[in-house]
């Protein structure tokens, strides 16, 4: 397994729409050996293939509370099939955004369908932090990030940040 390097803001990478998993392969484990442990190592509860540069499909998440209880899922082309019209509101963060956190008000339970490594489909309800957790990583398989759902003014202000800091690091200051 290897930790990858994980795609910042404002790399336009994160704006992909990512792909479905055809097939089963040895590329699709090792991918998702990969997010699992570059997902532990960041630390996170979640990681889609996309924030390491892989425009799949592909969730690892972890909503555990410790490291010896832990419970990876694998998530092959998830989707939500169903969601709650009650809200709640969870302090969201993003492996893409360092150290950024914002509240984020999100459907409070949902059902989600994806393909597991051996191939089964698997039907799944969700509330608290585990809706949150599929809702926030299925939307950065269609391109869109945790920070879409602020207003434009907060939105603006953490693009511009993340434009200045990606400057930096180019310019080499």
């Amino acid at each position: 397994m290897t930790i990858r390097p994980l795609v910042i803001l404002p790399d336009p990478k994160l704006r992909l729409v990512s792909e479905p998993v055809a097939s089963i392969t040895d590329e699709i484990r090792l991918l998702a050996d990969d997010m699992l442990e570059t997902m532990y190592d960041a630390p996170g509860v979640g990681l889609a293939a996309i924030q390491i540069g892989v425009p799949l499909r592909v969730v690892t998440m972890d909503v555990s509370k410790t490291e010896d209880e832990r419970q990876p899922l694998v998530l092959l082309n998830p989707e939500i099939v169903w969601a709650s019209e009650e809200k709640r509101v969870y302090e969201e963060g993003c492996l893409s955004i360092p150290e950024y956190y914002e509240e984020v008000e999100r459907p409070d339970r949902v059902r989600f369908r994806y393909m597991n490594l051996a191939g089964e489909t698997i039907e799944q309800e969700a509330s608290e932090l585990l809706a949150t957790c599929v809702q926030h990583e299925i939307d950065h398989l269609n391109g869109v990030l945790f920070i879409d759902y602020l207003s434009k003014l907060k939105r603006d202000r953490v693009m511009t940040k993340f434009k200045k800091a990606a400057k930096r690091e180019v310019g080499g200051a």
